[in-house]
């Protein structure tokens, strides 16, 4: 769910980004890249509090790019092709598709590195200054934070489109014929954020870093965290305590970087398997996408930490905008704060502000007990939550591996309470969820592809992992035993709780 303001700042980011990035790999023209005035021509829209995105869209732009298409797209990062929708290869875009090609490989890195730094300077000043903030200094930071992550949010998908899903997609070339997998190779790599933000907890729980320092360093995190509306670990950091004693209580066997050297090692093996099983006329390019993997997969976690910082500086600004406004008495909350959007807040206030603040809130209270479909046409339904059902929950194999344990559904995973070995089941998850995840056995989520946050994060923390179940979050209850098979895609309830 999305408030007026987090919706103001997302879905321009979204789609302008998504069209100057296909842009920049010169699938489409530069009048392209200007955002329709018709809501229907747009790649995003709202829809009772959702963002959701046009996926037709998205899947003809794709058809444009050689070597690919919308209907492999689709598949991979969202599990899903429109019913009627045809791949139909867009040939005269491949020249210029192909002059820029080595665009995103060349200066991808350097570029959401750089986005990284800036990120981090921005959200760090930030932070030190917002509360002496005047009205103007606050709405002034609010803009700032929105250009920001608009920036971020480009690097970002240049690269992830350009590099990082052109090198998942040559893992699955060479692992063709052979009995590994793309989600075999993919984990291993090392230098991920997330796994970065684990050792440091787990450092904290030794006594080896204040709990001050690491809220210093991730206060960005917090439960739902892309939702601009959320209380962040910055604000409350009690969440993050709960975390350390729980990591406290794991053995030193468990430390995160003997698994992180542990999935190397691993890795290391099945590369020299897959390298074996490999003709000799194929080996040099095995080697070369062995190669681009450790480079560039990791890299999709930098443009998130990065995003998220931005999201988070327009979160502090707006908040302390409502605080002033309280303080003046036009509302009678800061939270209200959210009810707006960024145009009504760039240079003044709606008028009949309160009554705006009301009308919306109510809306926006009534569509959270919404749910509708994952994926439509036309016009969404609000639907039921599926019926639940005992057996085995399919979905794709994301992170291999099988284990047995105890089911833990998680809306939210601040304040959860995790038992070792727990097997997570949640709807999908984001970076907030890494040190939690460290301390389970195993991850389940109904939303998200072999691609997606939930899948990478588990490969590099050596869990096994079912990901787009779709029903396991109401299938499944806190308490169940069940067994996940990460390799056959698979989650079986094996009892009830009582």
């Amino acid at each position: 769910m999305q408030t007026p303001l987090g919706w103001s700042i997302w879905g321009p980011a979204g789609e302008e980004g998504l069209r100057r990035a296909f842009h920049t790999l010169g699938a489409l023209n530069r009048d392209e890249t200007a955002v329709p005035t018709a809501s229907e021509d747009r790649l995003f829209s709202a829809f009772y509090g959702r963002i959701a995105l046009q996926l037709d869209i998205l899947c003809a732009w794709a058809d444009r790019i050689p070597g690919t298409s919308g209907d492999a797209m689709a598949r991979q990062i969202f599990t899903f092709v429109p019913p009627d929708y045809v791949s139909r290869p867009q040939r005269r875009y491949y020249p210029r598709v192909a002059v820029r090609a080595g665009v995103p490989w060349v200066r991808g890195p350097k570029a959401i590195r750089a986005s990284r730094t800036r990120m981090q300077g921005v959200w760090s000043d930030a932070v030190a200054r917002v509360d002496g903030l005047d009205e103007a200094g606050a709405r002034a930071l609010l803009i700032t934070g929105a250009d920001e992550f608009r920036q971020v949010i480009y690097h970002h998908t240049v690269l992830t489109l350009g590099a990082v899903q052109p090198v998942y997609d040559l893992l699955a070339k060479i692992c063709a014929g052979t009995d590994l997998t793309p989600q075999d190779l993919a984990g291993g790599h090392g230098g991920h954020e997330e796994t970065a933000m684990v050792r440091d907890l787990w450092a904290c729980s030794r006594g080896r870093l204040p709990v001050e320092r690491f809220v210093a360093d991730y206060g960005y995190h917090g439960p739902r965290e892309g939702d601009i509306s959320i209380t962040t670990w910055r604000e409350n950091p009690t969440p993050v305590h709960k975390l350390v004693e729980a990591y406290a209580a794991q053995p030193e066997s468990e430390n995160p970087e003997a698994v992180e050297a542990a999935q190397q090692r691993r890795r290391h093996e099945l590369e020299a398997k897959l390298l074996a099983a490999t003709s000799a006329a194929r080996k040099p390019l095995a080697r070369t996408a062995l190669k681009l993997a450790g480079t560039y997969l990791p890299l999709r976690g930098v443009g998130k930490v990065a995003f998220l910082q931005g999201v988070d500086v327009t979160r502090m600004a707006a908040r302390r905008l409502g605080e002033l406004a309280v303080a003046d008495g036009r509302l009678l909350d800061r939270e209200d704060i959210f009810f707006f959007t960024l145009d009504e807040l760039r240079t003044g206030w709606p008028a009949h502000a309160m009554e705006l603040v009301a009308e919306r809130r109510a809306a926006y209270e009534k569509y959270r007990t919404l749910d509708l479909p994952e994926f439509w046409v036309g016009e969404p339904e609000p639907a039921p939550a599926p019926e639940a059902t005992a057996g085995t929950i399919t979905g794709i194999g994301a992170s291999p591996g099988v284990v047995e344990g105890r089911a833990l559904v998680l809306e939210d995973p601040a304040g959860a309470d995790i038992e070792d070995g727990d097997i997570l089941i949640a709807r999908h998850t984001d970076p907030a969820w890494a040190s939690l995840m460290f301390l389970s056995g195993g991850l389940v989520s109904d939303i998200g592809g072999l691609m997606s946050h939930t899948a990478v994060v588990a490969r590099e923390l050596g869990i096994p992992c079912v990901v787009n179940t779709r029903t396991a979050m109401h299938t499944l209850r806190t308490g169940d035993r069940i067994r996940v098979d990460g390799n056959a895609g698979t989650v079986e309830l094996l009892g009830r709780t009582s």
